[in-house]
């Protein structure tokens, strides 16, 4: 996991993939604000990226259990973070209006995930949101998978079901990367005849007309994904309400 968050924080600000990320998850955490200033938690914030977009919205903090990723998020000047596990969150019932959780959940054993959600599900505030990024379609495992430790891939249908059993109710689902899923697939697929190791190269930054044109496509798509959900993609993004 150390060597995952050093990687991410190397591309976060620039990588295509990232830049997509916060296209797709900015309108659903505007959207939940509704103009005033709420509470929000970031359930796994690893160097605290995301943390600096939530803080448009309101207060933003932060959990995680890496050391690492704690560090780079104190030395960004994130000052609302906390060592701890998402599966025992340190906060009292019904304590926020937001939750997130991004590209967590897929590293979590079954039991661990399970205590997870309905942890996230009791610091939400009646009528609070949670949103929810994974990695999507089993088929689409990879190197990057043992990098990040995937547990499991999910499907649109596997993951509501997984949110509602913890009292959430999805109001809002899509595949993301839609894209740029030719490419993801081409890669993938290589990857498993020649065997899956550890690698960083995925989150390497490409070079810069090709990381141009993808972050221009997902640009594009997270514009059409205000109207329309995509069939497939590499991830799966999620918005739940607690009733």
């Amino acid at each position: 996991m150390d060597r995952l968050l050093e990687a991410t924080a190397r591309a976060e600000r620039d990588h295509f993939w990232f830049r997509g990320f916060r296209r797709f998850v900015e309108p659903l955490v505007e959207a939940t604000a509704r103009g005033r200033a709420i509470d929000i938690l970031d359930c796994g914030c690893g160097t605290g990226n995301n943390l600096a977009l939530l803080r448009r919205y309101g207060r933003a903090y932060g959990i995680d259990l890496t050391w690492a990723g704690l560090q780079y998020a104190r030395e960004k000047g994130e000052s609302r973070v906390a060592r701890a596990t998402v599966a025992a969150l340190p906060f009292p019932t019904a304590r926020f209006d937001l939750v997130t959780s991004f590209d967590v959940l897929y590293a979590l054993e079954d039991a661990v995930e399970t205590h997870a959600i309905a942890e996230m599900s009791r610091v939400l505030k009646p009528g609070g949101t949670a949103i929810v990024n994974v990695a999507a379609l089993d088929a689409l495992r990879g190197n990057h998978s043992v990098l990040a430790g995937e547990v499991r891939r999910y499907s649109r249908t596997d993951l509501a079901r997984r949110l509602e059993a913890a009292g959430l109710r999805v109001t809002h689902s899509t595949y993301t990367n839609f894209t740029i899923l030719p490419l993801v697939a081409a890669i993938r697929f290589k990857q498993r005849f020649s065997g899956h190791v550890e690698s960083q190269e995925e989150i390497a930054i490409p070079a810069a007309p090709i990381n141009a044109l993808l972050s221009g496509l997902l640009a594009a798509e997270a514009t059409a994904t205000r109207y329309i959900n995509m069939p497939l993609g590499s991830s799966l993004l999620a918005v739940a309400q607690k009733p």
